[in-house]
């Protein structure tokens, strides 16, 4: 019985590869076979991370990109291509979040966070797209959305905007590539524990926020594998504009 979610074919460019969920997501996927091409502004890590996944006999090569800077997205996959072959899975998955009321959020905030979680993932996506399409394979997107994209939470009011704005642009561009056999479909993670923000959980409010958590931990990025494994691979090939919630039940609450 060949492996359901095998993705030893694929060539998967990931964003936002230097650390937390991209990091996570590319030693997955390199470990389970697949070409990886690590992007990210912060080329020191990733140059660290392809170093970890090729000392393990995986395909792994970094690629410099900043998805905030959308005239720079064609060369950094032209890139990504010319180390790995053509793109055949984008893991659409840098981001960033500015913690202040809405209030209090200047413009610079908001244009960095929808440039970099909004606007630089769609022209990102479209950018790879338009090669899918051009070489006539098909291929695969998978969107990094979260669970604020669905509710909302106090402090985060464009990263919320973005994140359910990312959900739209799944499910709109699904039904746009859907006959040039291109599936999109988002992954929405809860609360998961990262070096970003692994500290706050043992302080009063991230205590809180655990209580709120039917599953009563937060989670793992290893908790995200599973999802994961099910949307990069062809496992996932009669899922397009499907939004996959892996959040230990948190919107049920």
């Amino acid at each position: 019985m060949s492996d359901l979610f095998d993705v030893s074919q694929e060539t998967i460019l990931i964003t936002g590869a230097s650390q937390g969920l991209g990091r996570q997501f590319a030693r997955l996927l390199s470990a389970r076979g697949a070409a990886v091409v690590l992007a990210a502004r912060q080329t020191g890590k990733l140059k660290a991370l392809e170093e970890e996944i090729r000392g393990r006999g995986g395909r792994a090569a970094a690629v410099a990109l900043d998805v905030t800077d959308t005239a720079s997205i064609p060369k950094a996959v032209d890139a990504a291509e010319t180390a790995l072959g053509p793109v055949t899975v984008l893991i659409n998955n840098a981001g960033i979040a500015i913690e202040k009321l809405a209030v209090d959020q200047t413009e610079a905030d908001w244009d960095a966070v929808i440039g970099a979680n909004l606007k630089g993932a769609y022209f990102l996506a479209t950018e790879v797209a338009r090669r899918m399409i051009a070489r006539g394979q098909g291929g695969n997107i998978v969107n990094i959305a979260s669970v604020v994209g669905f509710g909302v939470m106090k402090f985060i009011s464009p990263y919320a905007i973005s994140k359910a704005g990312i959900i739209q642009a799944t499910k709109v561009m699904a039904l746009e590539l859907a006959p040039n056999n291109i599936r999109v479909n988002a992954l929405a993670p809860g609360y998961i524990d990262t070096d970003m923000n692994h500290a706050f959980w043992s302080t009063p409010g991230g205590e809180r926020l655990i209580k709120g958590i039917p599953q009563r931990r937060v989670g793992a990025e290893s908790d995200l594998d599973g999802a994961m494994l099910l949307l990069a691979s062809k496992t996932s090939r009669y899922m397009t504009g499907s939004v996959v919630t892996v959040d230990g039940g948190f919107l049920l609450n």
